[in-house]
């Protein structure tokens, strides 16, 4: 992969402090958006599974649902899961599509998914293998191997925040659309995770509050 992965607070301002130097006009942003979170979570199933959780509802519900699926099984790994059948997983609170998405990463988990490999993949390859999986797209791919991971190259274009915090950022009179953040994005390879940290951090600070993505949950 080439650069260093994010997997701490000094780890994040080297990151920070690269893409600064390769990319200057970054600096007002983080000027402006004052300190930048971690936000670090666990590169593993039960990391991956809060953010298939976590998918189109709102913090409060996802940690809601989490709690009650926590509370259902001794583990949340791969063969407990499993063993969690249609109304245990509709008394959770899961959506037939979630407990279909949580089923067919347990069983990725012992053939095409490696956590240990997917850490160190090229950031397309690793985006790759998550969304082959039944119920992962690519935002979650992206935002888990970002924050989970640490992947130091990675920049979720079809972000509504980033798009609007660069649009705002760079004071461009409409928001760029996904091919648009991704063409951008492209030239600030290998340094586009921090790139995202910095413009989510922006976004909270200058454009609204808590706009950290659900997905990403913190280690406990």
């Amino acid at each position: 992969m080439g650069s260093t992965l994010i997997l701490n607070e000094t780890d994040l301002a080297d990151a920070i402090d690269r893409l600064i130097a390769a990319v200057p006009e970054f600096r007002h942003v983080a000027n402006l958006a004052g300190t930048v979170p971690l936000r670090s979570a666990p590169f593993d199933y039960e990391g991956l599974a809060y953010s298939i959780v976590a998918q189109m509802v709102s913090r409060a519900s996802a940690d809601a649902i989490w709690r009650r699926l926590v509370a259902a099984v001794a583990t949340v790994a791969p063969g407990d899961i499993l063993a969690l059948d249609d109304g245990a997983m509709r008394a959770i609170g899961l959506s037939g599509a979630k407990a279909q998405a949580l089923r067919a990463l347990a069983e990725a988990c012992s053939g095409a998914i490696d956590f240990d490999e997917l850490r160190h993949l090229p950031s397309e390859a690793a985006i790759a293998r998550l969304s082959a999986v039944r119920g992962i797209g690519a935002w979650t791919a992206e935002v888990f191997l970002l924050f989970a991971g640490g992947h130091p190259d990675i920049f979720p274009a079809g972000d509504v925040a980033l798009q609007a915090a660069y649009g705002h950022a760079f004071t461009l009179e409409n928001r760029p659309n996904t091919a648009a953040m991704r063409k951008i994005s492209a030239a600030w390879q290998p340094h586009r995770s921090a790139a995202a940290r910095l413009l989510w951090a922006y976004y909270a600070t200058c454009v609204r509050s808590d706009a950290s993505p659900v997905a990403a949950r913190q280690k406990t």
